[in-house]
């Protein structure tokens, strides 16, 4: 009887909490189906640019499921890389010259796997085939790739998730609502909170991206002020989102039960999945991710070496996104006090 009075007491707990029950059936649904979907994505076709290639040489390739794409001696790497061409394909008189831009290094090794089957009759008959990376070089691993992304997401994770929680904690025990019976705007308020959280999400974003890079030794081309700048934005646009989401909460469970809908999707979008080979719905869905605009500025600081004119415009959309976010945190506290 009494186990039995405790599992009514759960079931009926369980049903008038509507939002645990949505979450518990959708969001294993919701995240079941995006990894269908981005599973099932198309394989990536290579594009291979070819520079004085034979014909004979050209028709191989395509047959070889190749997307030839041939240009004349005026392309450069700057080009190859401006358009993301896979490789680069240069018939010289005494060699033949491979250009791979390894922005993904199993893309790379697999484009240079099936093109030596292709030339390995020319190779030996005409010339030796010699291979240079735009991106790294032949030791490089896909970790490599994904590393620098995963930077920025644990920051976006754990920022996210102590702020929501301590937010919470605020509103809860009363401190937000003594604060907004006080004459202090709602403006000033948020602004006081996300600057007071914001130190120790500037703290715990330089320990883990010094951890990172000097630690665990991750693959870092270029300057790693680039790199704190990119991730103390990430920590913003995180940090002014758990606050918003932490008004919707009632408890640290329900805080807890927006990781699968908020947190889980973005990982799919945040480049270690191609972004590019999904379907265009999904890819538009992705665009609209805030670590989508996070991993490509970090792979490309981390990795390519970009520089900061080539990451304003990523920086720029995460800047709206924490700006968008911090609005609608001045706006939820409408409901408490209309100043």
């Amino acid at each position: 009887m009494r186990i039995g009075a405790i599992v009514t007491r759960i079931m009926q707990q369980m049903i008038r909490d509507k939002r645990t029950l949505a979450l518990l059936f959708f969001a294993p649904l919701l995240v079941l189906s995006l990894m269908y979907f981005v599973f099932n994505s198309n394989e990536p076709e290579m594009t291979l640019v070819v520079s004085n290639g034979p014909a004979s040489i050209i028709e191989k390739l395509e047959e070889a499921d190749f997307q030839v794409i041939e240009k004349n001696d005026d392309f450069t790497i700057a080009s190859l890389k401006d358009e993301k061409y896979d490789g680069w394909l240069a018939f010289h008189q005494t060699q033949l010259k491979l250009t791979l831009l390894n922005d993904d290094p199993s893309t790379a090794k697999a484009l240079k796997m099936k093109l030596s089957q292709v030339l390995q009759p020319e190779q030996s008959a005409m010339m030796k085939l010699t291979t240079d990376y735009v991106y790294g070089d032949e030791n490089t691993a896909i970790f490599d790739i994904f590393s620098p992304m995963l930077t920025g997401f644990f920051v976006f994770f754990f920022v996210f998730l102590i702020t929501g929680i301590a937010l919470l904690k605020e509103r809860t025990s009363g401190t937000l609502e003594r604060l907004l019976a006080t004459p202090i705007k709602r403006s000033e308020i948020v602004a006081g909170y996300m600057i007071g959280y914001g130190l120790f999400a500037l703290i715990q974003t330089t320990i883990i991206v010094l951890f990172g890079v000097y630690v665990l030794d991750i693959v870092h081309v270029g300057s790693i002020w680039l790199v704190l700048l990119i991730n103390i934005v990430v920590a913003l646009v995180s940090l002014s989102l758990g606050a918003l989401l932490s008004s919707f909460a009632a408890s640290e469970f329900q805080m807890m039960q927006f990781i699968p809908l908020v947190i889980v999707p973005q990982i799919f979008f945040s480049g270690i999945f191609p972004l590019d080979n999904m379907v265009e719905w999904l890819q538009n869905i992705g665009r609209i991710m805030p670590l989508y605009y996070a991993a490509d500025a970090l792979n490309g600081v981390m990795y390519k070496g970009y520089s900061f004119s080539e990451i304003l415009a990523d920086l720029a959309i995460l800047a709206c996104f924490a700006f968008v976010f911090i609005t609608l945190n001045i706006a939820s506290l409408k409901k408490y006090r209309s100043l």
